[in-house]
């Protein structure tokens, strides 16, 4: 298995980047989405209700495409198992629609550090783009995450 280094808030710098696999956005996401979260409005099931509304296809919930940016998709938690005291706050703008067939690129960025005594917030910019380069969804992600014991800010 592999290792990864492990990180403290002491570790990460500004700019680092931790990007996320693409996936295309099926009728089967749509569906397990539908599923997990009991959202029950037709334009995110109903095809045909989308069509007679102007969409082209189905139209995905926020939440489905904000949850494409779950870190746990890459590779930062992996560095941060040692440390990561929790996630403790999102937030999140929806700027284009997504729909069945478009691919998205979820990426995470670190944006700011704001260090205390013995953790430190990692604030993430989240951002997801379609298979045309467009902004779909911006926003931020915050972690709690443990200094290394001897140093201090």
């Amino acid at each position: 298995m592999f290792q990864f280094k492990q990180y403290y808030f002491d570790d990460f710098e500004v700019g680092e980047e931790f990007p996320i696999p693409s996936r295309t956005m099926t009728e089967a996401l749509f569906a397990a989405f539908q599923l997990a979260s009991a959202d029950n409005h037709p334009s995110h099931y109903d095809v045909e209700y989308c069509r007679q509304r102007g969409m082209p296809n189905l139209g995905a919930h926020g939440f489905q495409i904000l949850i494409q940016t779950a870190a746990g998709a890459g590779w930062f938690p992996h560095y941060v198992e040692e440390s990561m005291k929790g996630f403790i706050e999102q937030s999140s703008r929806f700027i284009k629609p997504v729909y069945v067939g478009d691919t998205l690129y979820p990426h995470l960025k670190v944006a700011q550090l704001d260090c205390g005594r013995s953790t430190g917030v990692v604030t993430l910019a989240s951002t997801v783009h379609n298979q045309r380069q467009e902004l779909v969804m911006e926003g931020t992600q915050k972690y709690l995450i443990k200094r290394h014991p001897s140093k201090f800010c």
